[in-house]
C-alpha cells in the first residue's frame, strides 16, 4: 500500500527570480554540458546551481572524489535563496496537480497526475523499479542528498489501475483555475502547476495501487539509502518520504521513447535487410513485432537495416539477449540522429535504433521478476525540475528566516554506505 501525503512545498518567488522559464531545467542526467552552462547563464536562481552545481564541468564531483566544495555551495545556495526569500513556503501541506502539454506524432497531448510525497518502501512492494541502476550516479546524488536535505526534482511514477476518483479530483483542481505556475520548456512542452488542498480522502485512493518507477531510478535508490542513514542517526524523520509525481498510466497514456545503443567497438553487425534511410528505419521498428534498426558505415556511405528479433516484447531486452550480449563500451542516446551521427563521422560501429514501447509493456516485465536493461526507456516529457521543492525541514518552514534551524553548511557528511 503506497503511503501518500501532502507536503509543505517551496516555490520560486517570480517577484524575485523573474521568469520560471529563467529558474527551472530538466532532470540532471538529462543535461549535456553545453546545456549545463545555458542554464548557468539564463539566472543566478537556475536551480541547475542546486542540482548540477554552479561549473559546468559535468556536474558534481564524480565518485570517489573527496572533495565537497560542489556539494557545499550548493547548499550554501539553496540556504541563501530561502533566507532571501527567493524560494517560499507554501502555506501549509499541499497537493499539486501537475500537467504537462505537448504535441505527440503531430497531435496534441497532456500527461497529468499529482505531485505528492510517497512513504519510501524497499523495492519488491508496491513500488517497483523497471530498469537496472549504476553506482556511480548513487554515490554523486546521495552526496547532494545529504548537502541539501531536500528533494530537488520528482520521481516520475506510475501506476496501471485507472483511478476515477483520483482523476475526478484533479478535473475539479484544473478545470478553469489558473495555474499556481507554467513554463514552457525547450521541447515546447507546456509545465503547468496548481497548488490544492490537502483533502485527506486522497490518500485512500491510491491504497491499493502499484507504482513502477517511470524515471528516477537512481534517486529513489539514494532516498532509501538515506533514509537508512538517517533512521540509524536519528530515527523516523522526513527522510522516510520522497517527493514524487504519479501519473495513471492507461489513462494518461504517456509516450515511452527509446533510448538507442551506440556501439563503439568490434565487428560490424550484418543482419536486416536494407532500408533506404533513417527515417525509413522509424517508420519500421514494431516493439510487438520486435522489429528494430541498425545503422553502418560501409565502403564510405551510411547503410540502414531493419531485423527482428524473437521471443516476447519488449524489443529492448531481446536485443540484449540475443544481440548485444557480452558487448562492452555501449553509449545510450535517446536521439536518433545523433546515433547515426556517430557512426556517419566514425566515433562508432553501429547503432542499434529501436522502437517506442508503454507502460503495460514493462509492467509485464516486472510482473514476470525482472528487469530492463540500464537506459531502456525515456518516459517523455519528464516533470520539471524547480516548479516545487520538497525540504526535509518543512515543520519549521513557516517561521522566520532567521528563528529557523540552520545545518552547518559545509559540514562533513557521514561516510558513504558501499555502492551496490
Amino acid at each position: 500500500m503506497p503511503r501518500i501525503s501532502p507536503f509543505v512545498g517551496l516555490r520560486f518567488d517570480p517577484e524575485r527570480v523573474g521568469s520560471m522559464d529563467l529558474v527551472t531545467a530538466p532532470p540532471y542526467d538529462v543535461i549535456s554540458e553545453r546545456e549545463h552552462e545555458r542554464y548557468l547563464a539564463a539566472s543566478p536562481y537556475n536551480v541547475i546551481r542546486l542540482d548540477l552545481g554552479d561549473v559546468a564541468t559535468g556536474g558534481h564531483v564524480a565518485a570517489g572524489d573527496t572533495a565537497p566544495d560542489h556539494y557545499a555551495r550548493a547548499a550554501a545556495e539553496l540556504a541563501a535563496w530561502r533566507d532571501e526569500g527567493a524560494l517560499r513556503p507554501t502555506e501549509g501541506p499541499a497537493y499539486f496537480p501537475y500537467e504537462m502539454r505537448f504535441a505527440f506524432r503531430r497531435r496534441p497531448r497532456r500527461v497529468r497526475g499529482l505531485v505528492c510525497e510517497v512513504e519510501l518502501e524497499d523495492w519488491g512492494g508496491d513500488v517497483v523499479p523497471h530498469e537496472r541502476t549504476m553506482p556511480g550516479p548513487i554515490e554523486d546524488r546521495l552526496r547532494l542528498m545529504r548537502a541539501l536535505e531536500s528533494n530537488l526534482s520528482c520521481i516520475y511514477a506510475v501506476y496501471t489501475e485507472p483511478n476515477d476518483r483520483l482523476a475526478g479530483w484533479l478535473d475539479s483542481r484544473t478545470t478553469d483555475r489558473e495555474p499556481a505556475v507554467e513554463t514552457t520548456d525547450e521541447d515546447g512542452v507546456e509545465h503547468r502547476l496548481w497548488i490544492a488542498d490537502p483533502d485527506p480522502a486522497v490518500a485512500g485512493w491510491l491504497d491499493s495501487a502499484s507504482l513502477m518507477i517511470a524515471d528516477g531510478h537512481h534517486r529513489y535508490e539514494t532516498a532509501l539509502r538515506y533514509r537508512d542513514e538517517m533512521r540509524e542517526r536519528r530515527g523516523p524523520g522526513p527522510w522516510d518520504r520522497v517527493m514524487m509525481f504519479l501519473v495513471d498510466a492507461t489513462t494518461e497514456q504517456p509516450p515511452v521513447l527509446p533510448f538507442h545503443r551506440i556501439q563503439l567497438e568490434g565487428e560490424e553487425p550484418a543482419a536486416g535487410r536494407r532500408v533506404r534511410s533513417l527515417e525509413e528505419v522509424l517508420e519500421t521498428v514494431d516493439d510487438a513485432e520486435l522489429v528494430y534498426g541498425i545503422a553502418t558505415h560501409e565502403r564510405g556511405a551510411i547503410v540502414h537495416r531493419v531485423a527482428e528479433l524473437t521471443g516476447r516484447p519488449p524489443a529492448v531486452s531481446r536485443l540484449h539477449e540475443q544481440v548485444l550480449d557480452g558487448l562492452e563500451g555501449l553509449r545510450f542516446t535517446p536521439d536518433a540522429v545523433a546515433a547515426e551521427e556517430a557512426v556517419r563521422n566514425g566515433a562508432a560501429v553501429a547503432a542499434y535504433l529501436l522502437p517506442p514501447t508503454d507502460a503495460a509493456t514493462i509492467r509485464s516485465v516486472i510482473d514476470d521478476g525482472d528487469r530492463l536493461p540500464q537506459k531502456s526507456t525515456f518516459f517523455w516529457p519528464k516533470p520539471r525540475t524547480g516548479l516545487v521543492i520538497r525540504p526535509h525541514d518543512a515543520a519549521d518552514e513557516n517561521a522566520p528566516a532567521s528563528n529557523r534551524p540552520r545545518r552547518v553548511v559545509g559540514a562533513t557528511p557521514p561516510p558513504a554506505a558501499p555502492a551496490s
